[in-house]
């Protein structure tokens, strides 16, 4: 397992499935499970799925992406989030994705397979076969659609059943512009007591929430990633320690610069770069989203393509649209 404080150890190794019961009250750091920990710092692209015209998945243009990608300083890559069209892929694409990227990937650079399901049985199982596809931790977005029944206690026994069965290490994942629900901080605040659970990837936006739970998981060796390069200044001025930015699928290594310049303490600088990441992040995110990624993707000398159906390519307005949000900002 990468990344890990005590090489050649990890948490159900080999496959073998793991049950930890928490109590409420006891901490990451009182509990003798907790084991080696996994360090997630650090700056990790979303990646996309490139697609045949056919709209099969094409391995050949993902493995030239994954080149590009290992000659950047990236922690690692999160691999069947969002931005990779999981939920129009079958499972077998989806585990086969995550094999794929982690034979092609460096050993030194981290899989953050996404393994969330509709169902906690089905997250299960897809969290077991993503670790046994190379996974080095599986990232579980917020089942959400019953949304008006997964309140606090839905989410804490779902998260904690993964968690407990999970090979693999487990980072939370709250994105409300997709699911209609933010995890609620004090969910967040009891999941961080899971041995079995490092962090928290959070893509709302709100760097009062943000701040709150940093504030509130800080003597459990919890970990916040922001969601985004377009509030990533912002999310380490409160104490995140790395971001999950679709926009570095773009412009990886200028992320990375602004990682760079928040952890030195160059504040002015990194002011002046997170300002011209915001009209391109908004553009490939929340504006045009995953069509606008593959676009620019292609523009910048990676494999975009497609989108599979029913997602649609922008128009020919949205896609100058896209161009001007760059060029205005000295990308283009």
């Amino acid at each position: 397992m990468l990344g890990l404080d005590e090489p050649g150890k990890s948490r159900g190794s080999g496959g073998r499935k793991v049950t930890l019961h928490l109590p409420a009250t006891q901490t990451r750091t009182q509990s003798v499970a907790a084991g080696p920990r996994v360090d997630i710092r650090g700056i990790y692209p979303p990646i996309a799925t490139p697609f045949t015209q056919n709209e099969d998945v094409d391995y050949q243009k993902l493995d030239e992406n994954l080149r590009k990608y290992a000659k950047i300083p990236f922690k690692g890559l999160v691999v069947q989030g969002s931005n990779g069209e999981y939920l129009y892929l079958t499972d077998a694409e989806r585990v086969e994705v995550v094999r794929k990227v982690r034979l092609a990937l460096p050993t030194h650079q981290l899989v953050l397979a996404g393994s969330g399901c509709e169902s906690t049985r089905a997250t299960v199982v897809m969290t077991e076969r993503m670790a046994g596809a190379g996974a080095d931790l599986v990232l579980v977005v917020t089942p959400c659609f019953y949304k008006g029944k997964m309140d606090s206690r839905a989410l804490v026994h779902h998260f904690t059943q993964v968690a407990d069965n999970s090979p693999v290490p487990v980072v939370l994942y709250s994105v409300p512009a997709n699911t209609g629900l933010d995890l609620p901080v004090d969910a967040v605040v009891r999941l961080a007591q899971h041995p079995n659970i490092l962090g928290l990837k959070d893509s709302g936006g709100d760097i009062t929430r943000i701040a709150l739970i940093v504030h509130k998981t800080k003597s459990q060796d919890f970990q916040v990633l922001a969601g985004s390069a377009g509030f990533l200044m912002a999310a380490y001025s409160v104490g995140c320690t790395g971001g999950v930015c679709a926009l570095a699928n773009v412009l990886g290594n200028e992320v990375c610069d602004l990682e760079r310049l928040c952890i030195s303490g160059h504040w002015d600088e990194a002011r002046a770069l997170q300002q011209r990441l915001i009209e391109p992040n908004t553009a490939v995110t929340r504006k045009f989203g995953v069509p606008a990624l593959k676009q620019a993707m292609d523009w910048f000398g990676y494999h975009g393509g497609t989108c599979r159906s029913p997602l649609q390519p922008l128009s020919e307005a949205e896609s100058q649209q896209l161009r001007l949000d760059f060029s205005t900002n000295g990308w283009i």
